[in-house]
């Protein structure tokens, strides 16, 4: 198994982080492959909590590389500041790249993302504004005036288009949003050139750098950011990120060919949550929301709540059809014990029909209701440290989900904690010879 994409399947925050910590025990390098430093996850070692935003948690292990690549979306600000907070808790930064190919997230981005949400009445959430300059750079990217790390290798260059694009974006702040806050020019300049240098050492061709780890045989993770269902493609369009977290973006994101990605590992919550306005079928509320909310832990470091709903197996399996997905991750199922009875969506009525295909259509999905199986819950199960050992109703739930979504459960989070997740099948050929916490 010399390569892996670790996909998520829902609205995101199914622990992806977990998942991509438990493999890079045998992993040469970990790749971002999208998304900017808005998406964010913590990985608990020894005592330590190390915060992550950009750069990939892989790092934990000091053999492992860490790259960003062309599909991501730099802060540079938030980056250095990112790579020595880690560095101040003691952990080595020295294998982190990034690639030259990636956009950088600019000042004038920061102050448009927040203008557009103002003008579109947005509320703050919403994951395809989050106010953090990463729509707004991937808008300039698409429209071929987006500013690269590579140009930071060429100052003249950079001088050039920074001074181009600032008069541009100062007169669409004044001018279509009515903004008053201008970008210095000059300043950006001196500013971005000092992170240059900064982050100068990180900087190559990653994309020549995987191909090159890939032929000696070195094992690589792809690590999605987002999910399946904020895809701008294949999501509950427009309420959706603005880079793309499939298959296809992992793809794209880090300049490797398809046929180096050996193996797809999805990543699905026991139940779903989303952040953020959009469309979500299954979602519950009263004292069963609150209960998986707060054992979950569904919040937001920005502090408001993560909607819950039920496990959505109409929308699973459309993920992974969509991914090509050959194995599932099923994160936290502890949160979900002592429950009476759970739930599983096994499709969508409108009137007297029954739908069980995801529509592309958001304005269509939020008028269907969901069609449930119920099935009877079961205890705790985080003293348990295989899958046999699991009580039997959640054996037949997680059973029930494979059936469902067309693709086998390969590994479960059990409980709290870096110990709480097993694995087995495929998964256990990549981990082979490693022994804690796998079964």
């Amino acid at each position: 198994m010399s390569s892996i994409a670790v996909i998520g399947t829902q609205w995101g925050d199914e622990g992806k982080a977990k998942i991509v910590d438990l493999l890079a025990r045998k992993a040469d390098a970990v790749v971002r492959t999208s998304g900017g430093n808005k998406a964010g996850h913590s990985v608990a070692v020894d005592g330590k909590t190390y915060r992550f935003s950009s750069v990939p948690c892989g790092i934990v292990h000091p053999d492992v590389m860490g790259i960003l690549g062309n599909g991501t979306a730099i802060n540079p600000a938030e980056l250095t500041e990112e790579l020595g907070a880690l560095e101040a808790q003691g952990l080595s930064v020295k294998n982190v790249r990034i690639s030259t190919r990636a956009h950088l997230v600019m000042p004038y981005h920061i102050i448009l993302d927040g203008l557009m949400d103002e003008a579109r009445n947005q509320e703050d959430g919403d994951p395809a504004g989050a106010r953090s300059g990463i729509r707004a750079c991937y808008m300039d990217k698409i429209e071929g005036i987006g500013i690269r790390v590579c140009d930071l290798q060429t100052p003249e260059v950079f001088v050039k288009k920074v001074r181009s694009n600032v008069a541009l974006k100062n007169r669409v702040i004044t001018r279509v949003y009515g903004g008053v806050q201008l970008v210095d020019a000059e300043k950006v300049i001196k500013e971005y050139l000092e992170y240059g240098q900064k982050l100068a050492p990180y900087i190559t061709d990653t994309g020549k750098l995987l191909d090159t780890m890939m032929q000696e045989g070195k094992r690589v993770i792809f690590e999605g950011a987002q999910a399946t269902m904020l895809d701008p493609d294949y999501g509950t369009y427009p309420y959706v990120t603005s880079s793309y977290p499939t298959i296809g973006g992992v793809i794209h994101g880090s300049g490797v060919g398809w046929r180096k990605i050996a193996h797809t590992l999805g990543v699905m919550k026991a139940y779903t949550t989303r952040t953020g306005r959009g469309p979500f079928p299954t979602e519950i509320f009263g004292a069963e929301s609150r209960c998986l909310r707060d054992r979950g832990n569904e919040y937001e470091p920005r502090g408001e709540n993560r909607r819950i709903g039920w496990f959505d197996a109409v929308a699973a399996r459309y993920a992974v059809r969509i991914n090509g997905l050959e194995g599932l991750a099923l994160t936290k199922m502890y949160a979900m014990r002592d429950l009476d009875e759970v739930k599983i969506c096994v499709g969508y009525k409108q009137g007297d029909q029954l739908i069980q295909v995801f529509p592309a259509s958001a304005e269509m999905l939020s008028e269907y209701e969901p069609v449930y199986e119920t099935m009877p819950g079961w205890g705790q199960i985080d003293g348990c440290n295989s899958y046999e050992e699991l009580p039997q109703e959640a054996k037949n739930y997680v059973q029930r989900i494979q059936e469902l979504v067309g693709a086998p459960v390969m590994v479960l989070e059990m409980g709290m904690g870096r110990n709480k997740i097993v694995s087995w099948g495929p998964v256990n050929e990549w981990l082979e010879g490693v022994k804690d916490s796998i079964c």
